[in-house]
């Protein structure tokens, strides 16, 4: 997968072979530590836990061993399996809506969530100040020393309330739409692309909505046969309006409106 070089706002563009683009927000050091701390709570709250078990066992002397093991999993074991087994994410990360993904952007495997979390003995290891925070510091993704052994880093997730259907307040998007052809359908990665981005415009500039639109829009101008300054925003956001709010029996409506309107003042709309 191709990636772009340099990040705008902390962001990194990972693009699919499908030529589909994603924005990753990378999480820095000082947004990563509140997590950390989160994640210390809880394996202080598990080893409570741990002794009191160790308590029922004390009449056939399990307890020291029980005890042993149960830290020795807590300190070598807890992120690496947490991450595994919940798709890059610890307890802490999870309150904070962070997650640690591949440099690609694709889900970690177990082998990377275990050993970027063993090398974090090497990242706390300081003289006056941890080498993982200088790594960190050093490199644009933030990649603490085990994110960089293991191809890792820590990205921002969507929070909650970017889900569920985005509102269309343009009416130029459905006269858009009508310039689709019916027949069109779209795959299930554009499908997600669309619905990613359409969901998150609202929070973008006019200049970024066109950059991030431009790789998906661009090769659908000539295959509608629509005009070359069309806005690739509004085009996505008509692709959005077919797939996820407009029956499908409103395009013969949407057509005919388009067909019934000055097609080159449409043109100047767009």
């Amino acid at each position: 997968m191709a990636q772009q070089p340099d990040i705008i706002d902390s962001t990194f563009l990972v693009k699919t072979p499908e030529n589909i683009a994603f924005r990753y927000g990378v999480a820095g050091p000082f947004r990563r530590f509140p997590a950390y701390l989160i994640d210390l709570f809880a394996m202080g709250v598990l080893s409570i836990a741990l002794s009191v078990v160790a308590g029922f066992f004390q009449l056939i002397e399990l307890d020291q061993t029980i005890m042993r093991i149960g830290a020795f999993v807590l300190q070598w074991f807890y992120f690496g399996l947490f991450e595994g087994f919940m798709s890059g994410q610890t307890p802490g990360k999870w309150l904070l809506g962070l997650r640690t993904v591949s440099v690609d952007g694709q889900p970690i495997n177990g082998m990377q969530a275990i050993f970027r979390n063993l090398l974090r003995a090497v990242d706390l290891f300081a003289n006056i100040v941890p080498i993982g925070l200088v790594a960190a510091a050093m490199n644009p993704r933030f990649q603490r020393l085990g994110d960089l052994a293991c191809g890792t880093m820590v990205i921002i997730e969507e929070t909650p309330w970017l889900t569920g259907m985005a509102k269309l307040d343009d009416p130029r998007t459905i006269q858009l739409a009508g310039y689709i052809p019916p027949e069109f359908t779209v795959s299930r990665t554009l499908a997600k692309a669309i619905a990613t981005y359409v969901e998150r415009r609202r929070f973008f500039s006019l200049p970024r909505r066109r950059e991030m639109a431009r790789n998906v829009a661009a090769p659908l101008l000539t295959q509608f046969g629509l005009p070359p300054d069309t806005s690739y925003d509004l085009l996505l956001c008509a692709l959005y309006y077919r797939n996820f709010v407009a029956d499908r029996g409103d395009d013969e409506k949407n057509l005919a409106a388009v067909q019934s309107t000055n097609p080159f003042a449409l043109n100047r709309a767009l």
